[in-house]
């Protein structure tokens, strides 16, 4: 193992740019940059020369996308995922991934460390490390924001360490918020939306137009599942990473999938986040809808009790964990029959499930029709109220 080695996560954008550069300046460090492709498009272009460009000695960029939605994105949906009830968990469903791909590169490279540029006050050092420790207990992690050597604790200070160095950043003082892409979403955070007063500017976003833009027509699509997985879009078979692609460019175009919250970060503090989540938005819909039809009602409940804590668990960095993993199997088990097809409707920001068809199917028309049956004795239901009401009932007397 190589003391001198270190394999660095790597995005190109402002803060891994400049540990690239400080981690040679400051500790002589031979640093081997690794990408994870999950979707950011255009971000990649020309990545691989400005990393060698900055020092690297070698960069690692992987297609992932597939196995992002495939393994990570469904497996989550499968839960109706959603942390504190509005964020689907673009960022906290890539992490993971790519820390599986960063110790499985520091095994093949020999380096005796990985490193990242996610700072102390953030979720992601925590997902970073946890994930990193959890498949490679002996590893080093370096995390330069946590480290008393590290003296650029502000983005204007590590903007005048890029300039002084040549190193090109896509960050500016006078526009200095982050972003984060990848297939499910794009998330902004820091610099003006710190106000949580500040209306986002509507030329910060990518993936979808406002819903005042968005067309007058509504688009219809269906979604087919199997087993609680999306697997076609209007009939047509799709992989993975392609179908969440095409339901972006449906969301996206309608104004679908923008969310503006405060949330409560794993060590404490609230933050700001705007999202876009234009296919992801469709998807849980979607997927709620299927289930509706097919899904068992106290199997449906158990499960929707048991997702905020599974929310929580990939939100707070646990992907790897055994409890994420015996929920998941729960989940997965859950899933079993949810298949068959739902219409959903985008217009103009809202997502509206139209229609749900299903070859096995737990609703029975004949049972829920208002008109006159021969399946259904409502004078049932009266014994039933009656045995339900006795608590009340003597709760009250006692109450007198």
């Amino acid at each position: 193992m190589d003391s001198k080695k270190v394999i660095l996560a790597y995005s190109g954008g402002l803060d891994t740019s400049v540990i690239l550069k400080w981690l040679q300046d400051e500790f002589d460090y031979e640093v081997i940059c690794y990408c994870a492709d999950l979707g950011q498009a255009e971000e990649l272009d020309g990545l691989e020369d400005k990393a060698k460009k900055t020092g690297a000695s070698k960069i690692y960029i992987e297609d992932l996308r597939e196995e992002f939605v495939r393994d990570y994105v469904f497996p989550a949906y499968r839960a109706d995922v959603a942390y504190e009830g509005l964020y689907l968990l673009g960022t906290s469903l890539a992490r993971p991934l790519i820390a599986k791909r960063l110790v499985d590169v520091a095994r093949k490279e020999g380096a005796h460390a990985v490193a990242h540029g996610a700072t102390g006050k953030g979720n992601d050092q925590v997902r970073f490390e946890l994930g990193c420790w959890a498949l490679y207990p002996e590893i080093k992690i370096i995390a330069p924001w946590k480290m008393d050597e590290w003296k650029l604790t502000s983005r204007e200070k590590m903007i005048d360490y890029a300039k002084k160095h040549g190193i090109d950043v896509p960050v500016t003082k006078k526009k200095p918020y982050s972003m984060d892409r990848n297939l499910l979403h794009i998330s902004f955070e820091g610099g003006i939306l710190e106000d949580l007063w500040n209306e986002p500017d509507e030329s910060m976003f990518v993936l979808s137009c406002s819903p005042e833009k968005a067309p007058d027509k509504p688009t219809s699509v269906v979604i087919s599942f199997h087993n609680g997985d999306p697997v076609a879009i209007d009939g047509k078979k799709m992989s993975p990473a392609n179908l969440l692609a095409k339901l972006n460019e449906l969301g996206g175009a309608n104004g679908i999938g923008r969310v503006d919250i405060v949330e409560n970060r794993y060590i404490g503090m609230k933050s700001r986040g705007v999202y876009e989540t234009p296919g992801g938005t469709i998807l849980k819909a979607a997927h709620r809808g299927i289930e509706q039809i097919t899904m068992d009602k106290e199997v449906m409940h158990l499960r929707d009790e048991l997702m905020p804590r599974y929310a929580a668990l990939v939100y707070n960095g646990y992907w790897f964990s055994p409890e994420r993993e015996v929920l998941q199997t729960l989940i997965d088990e859950s899933q079993k029959g949810v298949t068959g097809d739902v219409r959903v409707k985008l217009y103009k920001g809202n997502c509206m499930v139209t229609g749900r068809k299903a070859e096995v199917s737990l609703y029975n028309p004949e049972i829920a029709t208002f008109g006159e049956d021969m399946v259904y004795d409502q004078k049932d239901a009266a014994g039933f109220i009656r045995l339900n009401a006795l608590r009340l009932k003597v709760r009250a007397q006692v109450k007198k």
